[in-house]
């Protein structure tokens, strides 16, 4: 299928669908749904239909645009990303949904886009293109079109059919040779599973299913005994750390390599594997929100943390919904995270969190041609049918206080409040002052406003350049409540110090975590000083959260801080009062009330906020100059 005379058996659907983006947004409202409907598949594929017309409407048709003919333009990075090829498959199921040939013409472009800029002589694809860039991405471009020859191949003529099975296969002995389980990180053994699996079935190429039931099934090993994460997130990829740890994240677990080892298990029927699935599943939705929210605020890659998920990857979708027969809340979950999707859409793009659109940030187009394919994968199955009366996924419930051992994390569930501490010490490989640490509360959630504390990165860097946004605010700052000190040109932070003591009690309707920690710098240095303690103590009762910061460092007090950024979207209004002690926030479902014993100080910002691409939200920045602070936070 080469040109447009061969496909005119479709029917086009110009009259409905505006050319360009302004009617893009314009159908996309019409085909709006209620966010609390509790049918996934409607759900999926109301998005689905939207998210790829404006992806139809960014495609780039100007022939004189030679570099960038025929790819997607990110209005972010302005670029075509290397991986924008994933988009073929969504294509060609829009172009089965909707008889519209513009939808096979735009995959035939994409696919022409592909191979002039990306496709390398060993059969693989650069996740960019520039030379020398990351080629391991070749398992998910494959697996896209795998699927698209696999579900799609009526909308194909002959002649194309034959060109795209002789480019996968190339790129199939490109993953059979270069993939083992300790290629990279654990995702792409893992999503190589899935994938030489569904290679081999397309291709009829029995060695490349029976690699992919090997790498399945080697890949039993990572799921921790203990708790039942997926490990191998990082480096050391089998050693564990001082405190026991492993290298786990959970954005890249969700979003990636559990769903590749659920479609494995489903193609290949190996119930083996399904039922460690299910069980690390379950593992990992203890730290779901109730909105839908992926809790990664401790993981090894939560620089590409997105609130919803990960920047990057596909979705939890093709794992939560397509085993929901086995765990009726594995549904629930998926539901609760594509409503969640649905509420991040502007536009018709996926923003990269929540505060993107308030604070005027551009969105890249990555999360959406990454996640239409996870929504997609649900649509193409049989659709479960599960009841939901009762269902409530962990987090909905106030159960006290839970701990994870092998990521050093705590979670609350007191009254309304949820909560996150985490002493969690396993850097991701080289990259120091990535998550937070040492006693953080990197997560304090209200059921009526939704995050008030959230943690970032302790230090935004650019670990993946090619999939994370420049950040550009001088004021920009981590957003996690923390104690802080400069001194001889560097930070000091107790969220930095992988050292910590964490205690905890439960006592009646109290729940109380006490912290000590040192201000380490990136490298978990003392200062010149000396070593410099301090404590911080939470306790959480229905009504309200406390927390109690303190250092020993007196004579010190003009460079050391206390800082506590408020979560507050530009747009809500912020009331200080009682001499700079009280702040409200007027969220939109209730009103979040901080007091404090000392003064808050209002920390500089560029337009009013901070923003941090971690996991996208704005925060109100504030400061305490004294040794010690009282905090109490309640919600009204």
């Amino acid at each position: 299928m080469h040109d447009q005379q061969s496909r005119r058996h479709f029917i086009k659907t110009s009259a409905i669908v505006g050319a360009g983006l302004a009617g893009a947004f314009k159908l996309s409202d019409a085909w709006a749904l209620n966010q609390n409907t509790q049918d996934l598949y409607a759900l999926s594929s109301q998005l689905v239909r939207q998210w790829a017309e404006t992806l139809l409407a960014m495609q780039i048709t100007d022939k004189r645009r030679a570099d960038d003919y025929g790819g997607i333009w990110c209005p972010a990075d302005k670029a075509v990303h290397g991986r924008v090829g994933d988009t073929i498959y969504p294509f060609f199921y829009m172009a089965a949904q909707t008889k519209d040939s513009r939808y096979t013409d735009a995959a035939m472009l994409l696919y022409r886009w592909i191979e002039r800029r990306v496709s390398q002589p060993d059969g693989s694809w650069l996740n960019e293109s520039v030379k020398g860039s990351w080629k391991g991405t070749t398992v998910f471009m494959s697996i896209a079109l795998a699927e698209a020859l696999k579900h799609h191949a009526d909308l194909m003529d002959a002649a194309f059919k034959t060109e795209l099975s002789t480019r996968l296969k190339k790129a199939s002995d490109f993953i059979y040779d270069t993939f083992n389980i300790n290629f990279g990180n654990i995702n792409y053994p893992i999503t190589a599973s899935y994938g030489l699996s569904l290679l081999g079935e397309v291709l009829d190429e029995p060695k490349f299913k029976t690699k992919g039931r090997e790498l399945a099934h080697q890949a039993m090993a990572f799921i921790t005994p203990k708790d039942g994460f997926l490990k191998g997130e990082g480096d050391p990829y089998y050693e564990a750390s001082k405190k026991g740890c492993f290298s786990v994240d959970l954005g890249y677990n969700v979003e990636e390599s559990l769903p590749s080892l659920a479609q494995y298990g489903l193609l290949t029927k190996d119930e083996e594997v399904l039922q460690q699935v299910s069980r690390s599943l379950q593992t990992h939705m203890e730290l779901m929100l109730p909105d839908g929210g992926w809790d990664n605020s401790w993981g090894t890659r939560n620089y590409k943390w997105t609130y919803w998920g990960s920047r990057t990857s596909d979705g939890c979708q093709p794992a939560y919904a397509l085993l929901a027969d086995r765990d009726a809340r594995f549904y629930k979950a998926a539901l609760l995270n594509t409503q969640l999707m649905q509420r991040s859409t502007i536009k018709g793009l996926l923003q990269g969190g929540p505060h993107f659109a308030t604070h005027g940030v551009p969105v890249c187009v990555h999360h959406t041609f990454t996640h239409i394919k996870a929504l997609i994968t649900v649509l193409e199955h049989q659709p479960k049918k599960v009841d939901l009366s009762g269902v409530e996924i962990p987090r909905e419930k106030a159960y006290g206080l839970k701990s994870f051992s092998d990521i050093q994390t705590w979670l609350v569930a007191k009254g309304d409040y949820r909560a996150t501490v985490t002493g969690y010490d396993r850097d991701y490989k080289h990259t120091p002052n990535g998550h937070a640490s040492g006693g953080a509360l990197t997560m304090l959630w209200h059921k009526k406003t939704g995050p008030i504390l959230c943690a970032s990165m302790n230090e935004y860097q650019m670990v993946e350049a090619g999939n994370q946004q420049v950040e550009t605010d001088l004021h920009a700052m981590s957003l996690t409540p923390r104690i802080e000190m400069r001194m001889d040109d560097k930070l000091y932070m107790n969220i930095s110090d992988h050292d910590a003591v964490i205690t905890t009690q439960e006592s009646g309707d109290k729940i109380t975590i006490k912290t000590r920690a040192k201000l380490v710098d990136r490298d978990l240095k003392d200062p010149s000083i000396g070593p410099v303690n301090c404590e911080v103590d939470y306790e959480f009762t229905p009504d309200k959260v406390s927390i109690h910061f303190r250092h020993y460092l007196l004579q010190a007090e003009s460079l050391i801080k206390i800082i506590i950024p408020v979560i507050a979207k530009s747009t809500e209004k912020v009331t200080v009062a009682g001499n700079n002690k009280s702040l409200q926030v007027n969220r939109e479902g209730g009103i979040v009330k901080l007091t404090s014993d000392q003064p808050l100080l209002k920390l500089p910002t560029t337009n009013g906020r901070v923003f941090n691409f971690v996991p996208g939200f704005e925060a109100l920045p504030l400061g305490v100059e004294q040794n010690e602070v009282r905090l109490e936070i309640s919600v009204s």
